[in-house]
């Protein structure tokens, strides 16, 4: 007998569950054709990026048995493993950190921690010297030193998934989350989805505590490798009463070319930028391109890139270094060093944008008792304030809160009574007679227009969330259509509109510009420096934090 997509042997102490046809096992499981799958463990991870990897990993190493449900394939999934990955890696010279975490604080509009910035870079160094001994290949410079600064997606996921693996953790793949459950005493006590390559099957997991890794949410805006982000796990969350922080700094937007959907921004530094009339656009600073390049395409211009300003011998270099953004480019025969190719502005939301479920403490708690966060799930404020995390920042905060969250959660379940626990959550899960992607794209009307989301006005805001919170009122009335696979869907539909509502909520709360939240009605007012929190379902609400993150 072998555990589902791992190929672990698990020992054979399974029995029929009556009525059910489900097969229970303590450590491992097989799914019948015709019944759900039903695990005992000590710690779930729901999410199998980088931040769901270092969860599960950390979470063995402290001692217990660990399941990890993904909603696609772990290693695979997810917008690191589609490209390159830089990190906040500084080797451990005290002058040299204390400068980087200052740099950082004045960069993230001061609302980052200083304490929390500077336990990401040491708990990264640290770990990055682990992933080296798992067998990455970093690479050399001419004197033998290892670059460690960067990652290749593709290979830093395989080598997670390998070592979440051999750590002994049952991995299920294509196994999407659909609601938390808890005890009778409302602490989080596992969670069921479906098996999506089972015909939508049902799988129920009991867990002593849960760590949430199921990234951000880019309102399945085409962004690159971010279709598994949809906010199902803030919504799974909000339901039990968490509470979010930093929701309106999601109004991230990168540059793709209009042939592919690749956002990784290191080749636009080599990009000299055009009119649709050949002239060239003066970009003085190529990280101020996002503004300046989307308000022409707001207005409906359009704008091409050449990278131009790349010296021919980096041609192969910058080839081998993201594939991805080349490929669609040499489909359509454009050679981008030598021709001009159109861009598009593609919204990636809390993926790139900075908001996320609260945390507690240095374990990375949230609010509800038995649940964790990792990644960007979580709000990466305290790392990146009100300033985009995405890449370097991410990819630290990734590894740092998975492994925080996962000794956390162990600590907390290991040896911990799990009694029948109760489903929760109704959002998307009700049938009925709206059409998932009537909803989406309704959803979507609102939120991923540039003059509407990067460009915001209080009015405009409003007027989006008038009818953003009929979208949500229908939903939960109305019910959406899905059975099956379909459900997961539906769930994504309403979880993405909850987000969207969010976003938009807490940008009225924070009445100024600041960082990546934008108000031309209120451009040069900033006087807000506090974080702002937010929560609810049908009801939102938003206040200021009270107090400084607790050790």
């Amino acid at each position: 007998m072998t555990a589902p997509d791992t190929g672990a042997p698990v020992p054979d102490t399974g029995a029929l569950v009556p009525d059910t046809g489900a097969l229970v096992l303590d450590t491992g499981a097989l799914v019948l054709d015709t019944g759900a799958l039903v695990l005992d463990t000590d710690v779930l991870v729901l999410g199998g990026g980088p931040a769901g990897a270092w969860a599960a990993v950390a979470a063995v190493g402290a001692g217990a048995r660990v399941v990890l449900a993904d909603k696609g394939y772990c290693g695979t999934s997810g917008p690191t493993a589609s490209g390159g990955n830089n990190l906040w890696y500084v080797p451990p010279d005290a002058e040299a950190r204390e400068r980087a975490v200052d740099e950082r604080f004045e960069q993230s509009g001061r609302l980052a921690d200083h304490r929390w910035m500077a336990r990401v870079v040491d708990e990264t160094y640290r770990r990055v010297d682990d992933l080296a001994s798992f067998g990455y290949p970093f690479p050399a410079d001419r004197n033998g030193v290892e670059r460690r600064g960067s990652l290749q997606g593709p290979e830093y996921m395989k080598r997670m998934r390998r070592r979440v693996h051999r750590s002994g953790v049952t991995i299920l793949d294509h196994h999407p989350a659909l609601r938390l459950l808890v005890d009778d005493g409302g602490v989080v006590a596992g969670a069921a989805g479906i098996a999506r390559q089972k015909g939508g099957v049902s799988w129920n997991v009991r867990a002593g505590a849960v760590v949430l890794a199921t990234g951000g949410c880019a309102f399945l805006s085409g962004a690159f490798g971010t279709n598994v982000d949809t906010g199902d796990g803030h919504l799974m969350a909000a339901e039990l009463g968490a509470e979010l922080s930093g929701m309106e700094f999601s109004s991230a937007y990168a540059l793709s070319p209009v042939h592919g959907s690749h956002t990784k921004g290191l080749m636009m530094h080599f990009a000299t930028y055009y009119a649709e009339d050949g002239t060239t656009i003066d970009v003085p600073n190529p990280l101020g391109a996002r503004v300046q390049l989307a308000e022409r395409l707001a207005k409906g211009e359009k704008v091409y890139a050449r990278l131009d300003k790349a010296p021919s011998e980096l041609h192969e270099a910058m080839r081998n270094a993201q594939p991805n953004y080349f490929l669609p480019l040499d489909k359509a025969g454009i050679d981008p060093f030598r021709d001009r190719y159109e861009l598009r502005m593609v919204s990636e939301g809390t993926v790139r944008g900075t908001g996320g479920l609260r945390i507690l403490n240095d374990d990375c708690a949230t609010t509800v008792s038995g649940l964790y966060a990792a990644g960007d799930v979580a709000t990466r404020e305290l790392v990146s304030g009100s300033v985009s995390g995405g890449g370097a920042y991410n990819g630290a905060w990734a590894i740092s809160s998975g492994t925080w969250a996962g000794r956390g959660a162990a600590a907390f379940a290991v040896g911990r009574a799990r009694p029948n626990p109760l489903p929760t959550g109704h959002a998307g899960l009700t049938p009925g007679p709206l059409d998932a992607a009537t909803v989406i794209h309704t959803m979507q009307n609102e939120i991923l227009p540039l003059d509407r989301n990067l460009f915001r006005t209080r009015d405009g805001l409003r007027d989006s969330l008038t009818r953003l919170d009929t979208l949500w009122e229908q939903i939960i009335s109305r019910g959406i259509a899905g059975a099956g696979r379909e459900r997961l869907r539906a769930r994504s539909a309403a979880a993405m509109t909850l987000h969207a509502r969010w976003s938009y909520r807490a940008a009225l709360a924070r009445p100024e510009s600041r960082g990546m939240h934008r108000l031309d009605d209120l451009p040069t007012l900033r006087q807000f420096e506090h974080r702002r929190l937010i929560g609810g379902l049908d009801d939102q609400w938003t206040a200021p934090e009270p107090q400084e993150v607790p050790a």
